[in-house]
């Protein structure tokens, strides 16, 4: 009974391998990116994180942006400044809205780190800008979506492009190439559990 179990089981993975050898044949295209991180789930920026440490052990340079972040040290970035060869990483918010209580602050500050990660796009060194919330400044009209999208796709042809944050605009999802939503199913905040070192920041 057990050997003609592994043996419908091993031809079964036999006909898998071949499909998948031949849906891999197809895939001829090599492109940078532009991948969209958003939902209400936790996770956005931790994943954008860690395809930073993907493409860093690769070799290539990685730019981080941070909007609305800034007024806090953060765990990933007193690591990412250890390799300052391999990641440029530029934390330029000065918090959430509802702490700055300064709009027009705001705005001014994400149009000044929206210029540092244009100015990341046209560097040929940077492999991979990562626009870390970046979708938060755009929900709240701090920055034209019309130009946001107009730069992420005028950008080179083998640059990767990651924008983090909730509420992603439609146009900037409609342009993507690669959108995940994080759907947070439970968070240990609403059980009165407060943000902590190593796991939020």
């Amino acid at each position: 009974m057990t050997d003609d179990r592994d043996a419908r089981h091993n031809d079964k993975m036999r006909r898998v391998q071949a499909a998948r050898r031949v849906m891999m044949e197809s895939k001829t295209v090599e492109k940078g990116l532009l991948i969209v991180h958003t939902g209400a789930g936790k996770g956005k920026s931790t994943a954008a994180f860690g395809m930073a440490v993907r493409a860093m052990g690769h070799g290539m340079k990685v730019g981080v942006v941070q909007f609305v972040k800034g007024a806090m040290t953060t765990g990933e970035k007193a690591i990412f400044d250890a390799f300052p060869e391999l990641i440029e990483f530029r934390a330029m918010g000065e918090g959430f809205t509802w702490d700055t209580q300064d709009r027009a602050r705001d705005v001014a500050m994400a149009r000044t780190a929206w210029e540092e990660v244009q100015r990341m796009l046209a560097d040929p060194d940077i492999a991979m800008v990562i626009a870390d919330e970046l979708n938060i400044v755009l929900r709240y009209d701090y920055l034209p979506i019309d130009e946001v999208v107009a730069v992420a796709t005028a950008r080179a042809p083998m640059k990767h492009l990651v924008v983090t944050g909730r509420n992603a605009p439609d146009a900037l999802i409609a342009a993507a190439d690669l959108v995940t939503e994080m759907t947070q199913v439970k968070h240990p905040f609403r059980a009165g559990v407060k943000a902590q070192a190593g796991v939020e920041f």
